[in-house]
């Protein structure tokens, strides 16, 4: 049976690279590719391949939250992050979201092809750098090393409000919201306002 694959990253080599790889044995097929959050939402729902091999660190919609976009349309899509990144709140994100795995892009080649077989079958292929964060004496919560202030700035961001208005509220600066707001992104493994709202809804008492 050949496997059916969509690759998600916004870099062009990378893409063509991963590529050429996988289309160089007889049972997987690459049947699209998409440069970013959205367009992988929308080439998964209309290719709906067995695959989606997606890159976490993407302008606009990351792919923490294009993973639970494609798993809310396509149920039988099974995910699995390639990325640069093997740090422990982006593995447990990326995780929660719904990846039934996570390889990194520095992998083996022979080890990657194994991964993405090992996911078609059910499996849940991890990077053993990946697996070591995910023990319990490792792994914390994405939204523990959050400040005070900085859990204030993200409770107002999930309200709607602007950063000059989060100013006036708390009685800061813009810019210095601005800067707990890039904290607070980075924190959470986060690229912009609406996915922080998303974990702040499910992740903070309301």
């Amino acid at each position: 049976m050949t496997v059916s694959i969509l690759l998600v990253d916004d870099h062009p080599l990378v893409r063509t690279g991963m590529a050429s790889l996988i289309q160089s044995t007889p049972d997987l097929l690459v049947v699209g590719v998409a440069a970013g959050g959205e367009e992988a939402v929308e080439r998964a729902v209309e290719l709906r391949p067995d695959i989606v091999l997606m890159d976490l660190s993407m302008p606009g919609i990351d792919g923490v939250e294009a993973t639970r976009r494609v798993l809310a349309s396509c149920p039988g899509t099974r995910i699995v992050v390639l990325t640069s990144f093997h740090d422990q709140n982006r593995v447990a994100l990326a995780l929660e979201a719904g990846a039934i795995g996570y390889l990194l892009k520095d992998s083996d080649p022979r080890g990657l092809l194994s991964g993405i077989r090992s996911a078609a079958q059910g499996h849940t292929p991890l990077d053993p750098r990946v697996a070591s964060a995910l023990l319990p004496a490792a792994r914390t919560r994405p939204g523990d090393s959050l400040s005070v202030r900085e859990r204030q700035v993200l409770t107002l961001i999930t309200k709607g409000l602007s950063n000059r208005q989060i100013g006036r509220e708390l009685g800061i600066t813009e810019r210095t919201v601005k800067v707990h707001t890039g904290h607070v992104f980075r924190r959470l493994g986060v690229a912009d306002r609406t996915s922080a709202a998303m974990w702040a809804r499910d992740n903070l008492p309301q």
